[in-house]
């Protein structure tokens, strides 16, 4: 690793961490006064046990947080933080992570703290629903429901056409 043209300014780096590591290198890193951001979350999936959905919280990108610090003074030891298996590195230099990218995902999270993933749809859009009773059905997103979570949908099938109201996530923009 080359030394010498580490910068003297806080920038953000990503950090490798260890499989299902990254709140523990992440709150270490805390602890040593850094700076961190390891974006977060919410995905739905169906509890066929329970025949129901339940919502899991996982990051953004497991095995990867950011961490703004001074690589001239602190490289060391973010490297040797407990959680961390290395910092993101081309050659024999690390790489930097422009705060443009950090700001535009930081911009995405929600008031609870999670990246909101959606796809932007627009009224007419054509969409399929992913899962459910309805999965795999076809129709024209027509409007999201202003409060909440969720989208009506113009469903045609079988010579009927009527609306239907799902939750956001299971409707998918399809060409």
């Amino acid at each position: 690793m080359n030394f010498s043209n580490l910068s003297c300014e806080p920038r953000w780096y990503a950090l490798h961490t260890h499989p299902k590591q990254e709140e523990r290198a992440n709150s270490n890193l805390i602890a040593w006064g850094i700076q961190t951001f390891s974006p977060r979350m919410k995905e739905r999936r169906f509890n066929r046990a329970k025949e129901r959905y339940d919502c899991l919280v996982k990051p953004m990108f497991p095995q990867y947080i950011f961490a703004r610090f001074v690589a001239h003074t602190h490289l060391s030891k973010v490297w040797f933080t407990r959680g961390v298996q290395s910092v993101v590195s081309f050659g024999d230099s690390v790489a930097v992570v422009d705060d443009h990218v950090i700001d535009y995902i930081q911009a995405e999270i929600d008031a609870e703290g999670f990246l909101q993933v959606n796809e932007h749809l627009r009224s007419g859009d054509k969409v399929q629903i992913k899962d459910g009773p309805l999965k795999n059905l076809t129709g024209i997103f027509e409007k999201g429901v202003k409060g909440k979570d969720r989208v009506v949908i113009l469903l045609n099938a079988v010579s009927y056409q009527g609306h239907v109201m799902i939750d956001r996530e299971l409707a998918r923009k399809i060409a």
